[in-house]
């Protein structure tokens, strides 16, 4: 009886973590788009409002996600993984795909807009999941992961692109695979998208950029310096909460991408170190759901949303240190968007119900 008991608690700690980190992000979005909300829409509390409606309806499928037993995705993982893949092909279709500087990576239905490829990381997650706890040859499991890769830098984002190649790498070889096609595989995608960038001119000006920051602090320069300024600004203590200077149109992206840079301006090292941590915190929990998994099928979705968080948090606090190029990915759970926020919530409510069963 006491371990049937136990089977049916939760993980309690990453629940926490992860409304912690929601609230957070409220905060941050409240603060961080002020300036941007009043300038175009006249209303500083529009974009809050949205990501409060997004982060109410994310809590509530985060609930319902933590209910359902997760062997029914296993189910769904196939005809989701066709979902995934007629909604990349609609976005870039004119008319259907909105085009925002440049690049088709929303659809759009009267005023709403919803981001695809935000659900093609989960769909391809649980999709790998699937295919690989099926123990079929292990070559075969890169194909979902090139055709999903391929139809996502048409749009174009690499950003997203990279996050799916990694995430599904991490699944891939923590199936046992053949470490030679591992790493023939490796060397031929690291030389397709070094060759992606340099085909590019906006991504090649990203990376040139990058090498030399110091260069057109007025142009190219221009979005990095702003950034550094902010961290530099803030010091070990932070300028104070709702004090910082960037965010009033001088840092781009500041509610989105960028938002990692205010939070740093406003609270500081300290402060920047604690959230940090808290993300720690939240993979260290994922991962080890992923150890105690009770089945091959949960242990690798489990293992593929802790590394999607991971890996989306590392590439975008490395690219606000100027550690890599920028990427133009969102801070998980901070960054202002619904369909980031809502699908993050959806897919750690399904590693909650894991938990119950490790």
């Amino acid at each position: 009886m006491g371990l049937r008991n136990q089977k049916q608690k939760v993980d309690k700690k990453l629940f926490l973590a992860t409304v912690l980190l929601v609230i957070i992000g409220l905060i941050a979005v409240l603060d961080a788009s002020a300036p941007q909300a009043i300038s175009v829409f006249g209303d500083k509390y529009y974009l809050f409002k949205n990501q409060l409606l997004w982060g109410g309806i994310g809590f509530i499928i985060f609930l319902i996600s933590s209910k359902i037993n997760y062997k029914f995705w296993e189910k769904l993982a196939t005809p989701l993984f066709f979902l995934v893949l007629v909604s990349l092909v609609l976005v870039l279709i004119p008319g259907i795909g909105a085009k925002f500087l440049g690049a088709r990576r929303w659809i759009s239905v009267d005023f709403v807009f919803f981001q695809p490829s935000e659900f093609a990381k989960f769909g391809l997650i649980l999709f790998m999941a699937k295919f690989m706890s099926k123990k079929e040859a292990s070559i075969l499991y890169f194909f979902p992961l090139v055709l999903i890769s391929f139809l996502i830098m048409l749009e174009p984002d690499l950003g997203t692109t990279m996050i799916i190649v990694l995430t599904g790498a991490v699944q891939i070889f923590a199936s046992q695979i053949n470490l030679l096609h591992y790493s023939g595989v490796g060397i031929l995608g690291s030389l397709v998208v070094f060759g992606l960038i340099i085909l590019s001119p906006y991504r090649k000006d990203r990376l040139l950029t990058f090498l030399e920051q110091s260069s057109d602090p007025l142009g190219k320069s221009y979005h990095i310096r702003q950034i550094l300024l902010g961290l530099g600004s803030g010091g070990l203590l932070g300028v104070g909460l709702g004090a910082s200077k960037q965010k009033f149109l001088f840092l781009p992206e500041a509610s989105t991408d960028s938002i990692f840079a205010v939070i740093a301006e406003e609270i500081g090292f300290i402060g920047a170190l604690g959230l940090m941590i808290l993300f720690g915190f939240y993979i260290f929990r994922a991962l080890r759901i992923a150890k105690y998994a009770p089945d091959d099928f949960s242990r690798y979705l489990a293992l593929g949303i802790a590394s999607w968080v991971g890996i989306q948090v590392v590439l975008n606090i490395a690219s606000m240190t100027a550690l890599v190029p920028l990427t133009g990915i969102p801070l998980p759970f901070i960054s202002y968007g619904g369909s980031s926020l809502i699908m993050l919530m959806f897919a750690t409510g399904i590693l909650l119900n894991i938990s119950k069963h490790t």
